[in-house]
């Protein structure tokens, strides 16, 4: 019916406006996490870049002082190797140390060997055939030898050793007896790391750590003497695990507040290497993207939404006006109540929802008494004042949810009941009848007549044969003297249908 697919009509287009916001919200929950996951994969990557150039960074510096280290090593050995030999005592001072210094690696940042007796006594200097003399019997590099013959090569903790800051090494000189012969000892002074940090260029706020075995901090750029010597082992609030051999770790570190990336290399060296970069300095290039995207999705989103809301609104638009169009097409504009399209439509409705529930279906057939003859005496205005004051009566009457009163055509009204029994919708026109008689006053004297009809539909029926069994009741109204109700028998409705 026309009236149906009006009312389907504007459901769907109730439905696309919700649709529309729900899908372009969904887009844009869509749009933003596919760039959030973007912009995650691009910190990731700017990550395992610095990551991966922090790494390249430290193993050079770890091969420079590998290197260094194993060929000061050398010269210990070589050292400690030839003191064993019974003849190096019979020599002068001169062969001597033509003999233990020979192959010892010099360089501007080495310091000269010295060779310390059992007692700690220095008794032989690379720097001099006459050393004086000095004891240094309660130096560690000295004491880590005699009470511990397997140490190997030690290194010290940064000290201040003959008057400049440097790391010792040492090694045992052991007799073919097992015997504690003393201790050689060479140095690396502080000179050569900022010598070898100094040829790299490091942006601001990036660190390298020199550190030992057990985490003692022996050089680091940019130099703090107070953090040099320090044992990252004691500090409770920094633990070794944060940071692996051949690992990286991002945060705050354990000397500054800074939060860095860091990058440990994995090194069989007796000193290992650390080296960090500022995670702001990290993710500048990568900020700097987010808030130019960042920019752009917002802007879209925007536009998105805001199109989307001028477009939810006017089809929200249209729908009301395609309701205001469908009430305007389905009310009597006299009257007020629905017209005969909206009652046929109704009618249909009620009529196969009655069939498929086996309930009853009322109806009401109104007529106003006498009116060709007071719309002629008192004109068509006067008769039109009538007309809307027996609707009024109607409608104060009829106030169920699926009722319908409508203007059936000229001065005749009709009432849908549905579920109604036959007695339920006689009472229900009497009540209008009764309104309609005390309405009534002065020259406005007029009443109405009454058919009312109930069928519970059956195969076979249509609602035609409701109309025209309540209509049949209503002429009998009218020949039995007008202003009264008649109910249609059920034998009648029977002939009828």
């Amino acid at each position: 019916m026309p009236f149906q697919r009006g009312k389907e009509a504007r459901r769907r287009w109730r439905i696309s406006a919700k649709l529309l916001i729900i899908s372009s919200v969904a887009t844009v929950i869509g749009f933003s996490a596919i760039c959030a996951s973007v912009m995650l994969d691009m910190r990731r990557g700017e990550e395992e870049i610095a990551r991966q150039t922090l790494e390249n960074l430290a193993a050079g510096i770890d091969a420079d002082i590998s290197r260094n280290i194993e060929l000061y090593d050398l010269s210990l050995r070589a050292v400690a190797s030839n003191l064993e030999m019974p003849a190096i005592r019979d020599v002068s001072k001169e062969l001597r140390h033509l003999i233990l210094f020979d192959h010892a690696a010099t360089a501007k940042h080495f310091g000269a060997i010295q060779v310390f007796d059992p007692a700690g006594n220095l008794s032989i200097d690379a720097a001099s055939l006459d050393p004086r003399p000095e004891n240094r019997g309660d130096e560690e590099y000295f004491t880590v030898h005699r009470d511990h013959p397997d140490t190997g090569l030690f290194i010290s903790r940064p000290m201040l050793h003959r008057g400049a800051y440097a790391i010792v090494l040492s090694r045992r000189i052991t007799g073919e007896d097992g015997r504690f012969l003393g201790v050689v000892v060479g140095s690396i002074r502080f000179s050569y790391f900022h010598d070898l940090f100094g040829r790299l260029k490091l942006a601001p706020g990036d660190t390298i750590t020199v550190l030992r075995s057990d985490r003692t901090i022996i050089m680091r750029t940019p130099f703090d003497l107070d953090v040099i010597g320090r044992n990252l082992a004691q500090q409770l609030d920094w633990k070794s695990d944060n940071l692996k051999e051949g690992g990286a770790f991002a945060g705050k570190g354990p000397v500054d507040a800074t939060p860095r990336l860091y990058v440990r290399r994995n090194s069989a060296s007796p000193l290992y290497v650390v080296v960090g970069k500022p995670l702001e300095s990290v993710f500048n290039l990568w900020r700097t993207e987010v808030m130019r995207i960042g920019a752009i999705m917002a802007a879209l989103i925007m536009f998105v939404l805001s199109t989307t809301l001028v477009l939810a609104r006017e089809i929200g638009r249209r729908a009301d006006a395609e309701d205001k169009l469908e009430e305007m097409a389905t009310t009597d504009a006299l009257t007020g109540l629905r017209n005969r399209r909206k009652f046929d439509a109704e009618i249909e409705l009620e009529w196969r929802r009655a069939a498929r529930q086996g309930q009853p279906v009322g109806l009401l057939m109104i007529d106003a008494d006498h009116f060709k003859a007071y719309n002629d005496t008192f004109g068509h205005q006067a008769g039109d004042q009538v007309l809307v004051g027996i609707a009024i009566c109607i409608s104060d009457a009829v106030r169920r949810a699926g009722d319908c009163a409508a203007r059936f055509g000229g001065e005749e009204f009709a009432v849908l009941l549905p579920g109604a029994s036959p007695i339920e919708a006689f009472n229900v026109a009497e009540t209008i009848r009764l309104k309609v008689e005390q309405w009534c006053e002065g020259e406005l004297i007029t009443t109405v007549s009454v058919g009312v009809a109930s069928i519970k539909p059956a195969a076979g029926q249509q609602w035609s044969n409701l109309v025209e069994a309540a209509d049949k009741a209503l002429y009998a109204a009218k020949a039995n003297g007008r202003n009264q109700s008649v109910l249609a028998s059920p034998q009648k409705i029977a002939l009828v249908a």
